[in-house]
């Protein structure tokens, strides 16, 4: 994934109101490759918080080598590709943040499940996230809970 897709663009883009612009083009790129998922979000009305940094154990991974993965990944190729993150996380490369749909009170990853997994394996307790929602109310109760006391 490119320099462009950081935390700090993702951050620049939600403080000028374009966090679903930098979503759309971040799936499109290289590395990432879910233009379907892209695509379907830009379909739909959403309302965004974040980037914000959650407890992993809170997070839902949609993806892998399990069986009842909902997207099941090959294990040799999941495990490449997560070991080759892990081996980036450990020289300092701080991921994008992932992608996460407030689903009735769940956090479920949609974009970023190898990331998710190569900072689960380094030992993170949190990742850094962009969660969207499709009622306003349900984001500005979730924002709320997110603020600093």
């Amino acid at each position: 994934m490119g320099e462009a897709f950081s935390l700090e663009s993702a951050r620049a883009a939600a403080a000028a109101g374009h966090t679903a612009r930098w979503v759309g083009e971040l799936l499109a790129s290289p590395g990432s490759d879910n233009e379907m998922l892209a695509a379907a979000l830009a379909q739909r009305e959403l309302w965004w918080v974040g980037p914000v940094s959650l407890a992993v154990e809170d997070l839902i991974r949609l993806a892998g080598p399990e069986d009842d993965a909902l997207c099941e990944i090959d294990e040799s190729d999941w495990e490449a590709d997560v070991e080759a993150m892990t081996e980036s996380v450990e020289q300092g490369w701080e991921p994008p943040p992932l992608l996460v749909e407030y689903q009735d009170g769940r956090l479920v990853l949609q974009d970023g499940n190898h990331r998710y997994e190569a900072l689960v394996r380094e030992g993170a307790s949190s990742a850094w996230v962009l969660v969207y929602f499709d009622d306003p109310a349900d984001r500005d109760a979730f924002a709320a809970e997110c603020a600093p006391a």
